[in-house]
């Protein structure tokens, strides 16, 4: 059974990273029930948990960035790796979970989690200065783009209430094969997956129009 280890709320800090001034990179734990609601478009820093927003605006935020999952298996991976404990919301995301495959899911995939909330797999997370600034390790963005266990990005179908402990049901799996991880790929190192994404139908716009671009 995949669970939610974790539902974790960025707490402000000045970001000497990136020009953005302040982040909410630095997120952690919260107990009891974070309400789950769709944050409109982006630009004006919402997203799906309450309590929560982004600063830099421009790149995070909005319908298609609303939530941001990753697997504690894979935290746990990058631990051993780096020799130094990483705590659930230690890369920014608001889920941190457990037995659930988020890197091979389905763009489009949705997410049952506890009694009422859903939510539909979007797009990979993209690493920023911010981010490599905040692990305190060179050379990170390189690294991360290497390993290709960016996270996922989700949008709030069905909102409401949700905490750690709750059960994660994959209720429904699109026809195609298009991956978070393969979607990071074709991003970043290997562009001549891009045509291949174009079967995802819940793939956002912008992803969509690069990859219509590699093939003109």
């Amino acid at each position: 059974m995949a669970v939610l280890i974790s539902v974790n709320i960025g707490t402000a800090r000045t970001n000497p990273w990136k020009d953005a001034g302040t982040t909410c990179i630095d997120k952690r734990p919260v107990a009891g029930p974070v309400a789950v609601s769709a944050p409109g478009p982006k630009g004006a820093g919402a997203v799906g948990l309450a309590g929560d927003r982004v600063h830099d605006v421009k790149h995070h935020g909005g319908d298609d960035q609303a939530v941001y999952a990753y697997a504690r298996e894979d935290l746990d991976g990058w631990a051993a790796e780096l020799g130094r404990e990483l705590p659930a919301g230690v890369f920014g995301e608001n889920l941190t979970t457990s037995r659930l495959d988020v890197n091979g899911a389905l763009i489009g995939e949705r997410w049952r989690i506890g009694g009422q909330v859903v939510l539909e797999v979007s797009c990979p997370r993209i690493p920023c200065g911010t981010f490599e600034g905040w692990m305190r390790t060179g050379g990170w963005i390189k690294r991360f783009t290497g390993k290709a266990l960016p996270g996922a990005y989700l949008r709030v179908v069905e909102p409401g209430e949700i905490q750690a402990g709750d059960e994660i049901t994959v209720v429904d799996r699109p026809g195609h094969d298009v991956t978070v991880a393969m979607v990071f790929r074709a991003l970043t190192l290997e562009p001549d997956l891009l045509p291949r994404l174009l079967t995802a139908d819940a793939l956002p716009e912008n992803a969509r129009r690069r990859a219509a671009a590699y093939l003109r």
